[in-house]
């Protein structure tokens, strides 16, 4: 038994949540089990709530500044002793979100109307992200290659001539995809050959299992200033709700157009003090919390794919290198998304995101991180749903 129990069910209903109070926006209906938003139903490691508490009986909020050594230091430690590599203090720069910092960097390494290429399916957000910023998108489509999604790299070379920016997630959501090094380097050198910038969003980097191993792709190159991470501990400690996130920008020229974006710009540079506090927390104090919590996401998985083995074996599952994404091969069933989401709401009253939403038609996207109370209800519900598209 670990410090952390993450079986409590904590109930999250009443606290302007978007996973449990604002469910009927995406389904429809307002009392269904949700699995749907990636946030974890988990409490904050301690040192984090304590931290934090201790912050806030301080009872004073001024204007506040991330550009130190506490915040920076938190940041390439966690990078040094977590993942064995590198990483510059200067290179780290303070950004709300993540998709912002994408944002932004879209706009500084890219014109109207340049191609952005992706690996499809994808996290949602990046669609509009792209498309509001007058990007042309261009979804690099992974292939299902003997148990596991692979990047076509042919096709790939062939998309990236004329492109600007290559956005790539690793570990991929939804997929669970953990890029090896030998990946990460063909990425590197393909662009390298194109001129081809990189960004890498790799908000999903601490959750990791069995031989995977995530690897940032600054460290894999000589000289990284073609190329930058956009990350945060939100994910992982579950923290979003407090606002905050970071780049790490080797290019010096980059940092400081980005700085102006955010500061001159977007008057974004004053950071949230709570979420500047949880992430120095969480780095410095929470390692413990991480090797838990992987863990019993990992036992989920497995759960998982024995429930469904078991009880639902037209759903296709093999168990993700990473993330608490669940992506299910739902295909099998022989019916049409409107159906089965129609089975899945008003008759087992749960919420799983379709993969259409992600650029995956034919599966679902399920947020395993919770209690196993929790999950084992929604497999039931999932269950008694599939049942009546059977008869």
């Amino acid at each position: 038994m670990g410090k952390y129990d993450f079986n409590e069910v904590i109930d999250r209903k009443n606290t302007y949540c978007t996973q449990w109070d604002y469910i009927e926006d995406r389904f429809g209906e307002h009392d269904l089990l949700p699995f749907s938003i990636s946030d974890t139903e988990f409490q904050v490691p301690t040192p984090v709530l304590e931290t934090i508490q201790a912050r806030v009986a301080h009872g004073v909020f001024g204007y506040s500044r991330w550009n130190h050594d506490a915040f920076k230091g938190s940041i390439t430690n966690w990078y040094q002793t977590r993942f064995n590599a590198h990483v510059d203090k200067d290179w780290v720069l303070y950004s709300p979100t993540v998709c912002y910092a994408i944002s932004v960097l879209i706009r500084l390494k890219s014109e109207e109307w340049d191609r952005v290429v992706v690996f499809s399916p994808m996290y949602d957000a990046f669609y509009s992200l792209i498309e509001e910023n007058n990007r042309e998108l261009v979804e690099n489509e992974l292939v299902w290659d003997n148990g596991k999604y692979c990047i076509d790299f042919e096709r790939l070379e062939k998309q990236l001539k004329g492109a600007k920016i290559l956005l790539l997630t690793n570990p991929h959501n939804p997929t669970g995809r953990v890029f090896d090094k030998a990946e990460l380097a063909k990425v590197i050198e393909i662009c390298d050959r194109h001129h081809i910038f990189i960004i890498s969003d790799d908000i999903h980097m601490d959750i990791v299992y069995g031989n995977a191993q995530y690897t940032p792709i600054l460290s894999l190159a000589e000289n990284p200033v073609n190329m930058c991470i956009c990350t945060s501990a939100s994910k992982t400690m579950n923290t979003p709700g407090l606002i905050g996130s970071y780049l790490l920008v080797p290019d010096a020229t980059l940092r400081a157009a980005f700085l102006k974006q955010l500061k001159a710009r977007d008057a974004l540079s004053s950071v949230s003090i709570l979420g500047m506090y949880a992430t120095m927390a969480s780095y410095n104090e929470s390692a413990d919390y991480v090797d838990e919590l992987v863990i019993h996401l990992e036992n989920n998985m497995h759960f998982l794919k024995n429930y469904i083995t078991n009880h639902i074996p037209e759903i296709r599952f093999e168990i993700p290198e990473g993330t608490y994404l669940a992506w299910l091969d739902v295909s099998a069933l022989g019916v049409t998304k409107d159906a089965l989401q129609e089975a899945l709401i008003h008759v087992g009253k749960v919420a799983i995101m379709p993969g259409e939403t992600y650029g995956g038609p034919g599966f679902l996207r399920m947020n395993v991180a919770c209690s196993r109370s929790k999950l084992v209800d929604g497999l039931e519900r999932m269950n008694q749903a599939i049942q009546t598209l059977r008869r």
